[in-house]
């Protein structure tokens, strides 16, 4: 069968799944609905938001789905309706079985890791904290639990010393976008073999986990080595940032450079000339802060926050 024959069901929400459906899209894929996060207010004036994929969708002509609950009868019966061959997931929340097992292909999901590595919330965020130095994309079929479904495809991608999550996110979504391309093609032709993930996995122990990010995970513990507090910063910029303090004070670090040199206080406390550095220090050296943000302020270089700010005497 030609991959453009299946009808395809989508399923999305944020930016990162946006370069999935365009990829999709552009191929020629048959589409039949794409379906994503209800609208919702956000930011200070509390406007309706529109998701990333919403947005894409309708500036495409392409049949949107908004549900406010997954297993809602009529919700499910347009599915039905639909007689869709195949589903795929990027970047969703979790779905019923009832969803997930309704088409004769199954539903295929997108994670941003190589499975059964970093399975969880925050893969990108993960691999890198953890000083990964490659980590992947992964094509896979949904079942029960979560991200442990028949790998289809994957393709590694290597992560660099000057690496964010958000440059990673930014090479992982259009190599993600191709993975899933190539993997609905095969499927089609009934070229691709599932091979279960357990087949991967000599041990539990050796399994890296992703778990959902939270504001404790983001504080920075100055006694871990520079190399640790610098793949912190760099994991979680520019969303959601380490951070520590200054003078009691929230402060939020999106890049710095390493010193390695003995430090000559103890780690937590700072050195600055208040003009053109400011560096705390860790257990074996220093951590340069490049990129900054204050509580209550904006986001800045450094130099240009050293000369506004005044430090207590």
């Amino acid at each position: 069968m030609d991959y453009k024959e299946l009808r395809i069901i989508f399923m999305g929400t944020p930016e990162f799944a946006v370069a999935s459906l365009e990829k999709l899209y552009k191929a020629g894929c048959n589409i039949v609905a794409v379906i994503t996060a209800p609208d919702k207010p956000a930011g200070r004036g509390m406007n309706i938001q529109e998701t990333a994929v919403k947005k894409f969708a309708t500036e495409h002509g392409l049949n949107i789905l908004q549900p406010d609950k997954l297993k809602n009868p009529s919700f499910i019966d347009e599915l039905k309706s639909l007689h869709a061959d195949l589903q795929v997931v990027v970047a969703f929340r979790m779905l019923p079985e009832i969803v997930w097992n309704m088409p004769p292909m199954g539903t295929l999901n997108l994670h941003g890791s190589l499975l059964p590595q970093y399975r969880g919330a925050a893969p990108i965020n993960w691999a890198i904290i953890n000083g990964e130095k490659f980590t992947g994309v992964t094509t896979f079929k949904l079942k029960h639990e979560i991200d442990t479904g028949d790998i289809l495809l994957a393709e590694k991608i290597n992560i660099e010393e000057e690496d964010t999550a958000g440059t990673l996110h930014d090479k992982m979504k259009e190599t993600g976008a191709s993975l899933l391309l190539k993997t609905i093609q095969q499927i089609a032709t009934q070229d691709l073999k599932e091979v279960p993930q357990e087949k991967f996995i000599e041990t539990e122990n050796n399994l890296q986990h992703a778990p959902k990010i939270y504001t404790e995970t983001c504080k920075v513990d100055w006694n871990k080595s520079v190399a640790e507090v610098n793949n912190l910063i760099r994991g979680l910029s520019p969303y959601p940032a380490a951070f520590t303090e200054l003078n009691s004070k929230k402060l939020k670090v999106y890049s710095a450079t390493a010193e390695y040199a003995i430090p000559n206080t103890t780690p937590g406390n700072f050195e600055t000339d208040k003009k053109n550095f400011l560096k705390y220090a860790c257990k074996d050296g220093y951590l340069n802060i490049t990129e900054l943000q204050l509580e209550g302020k904006k986001r800045m270089n450094v130099r240009d926050f050293l000369s506004g700010y005044r430090f207590d005497k």
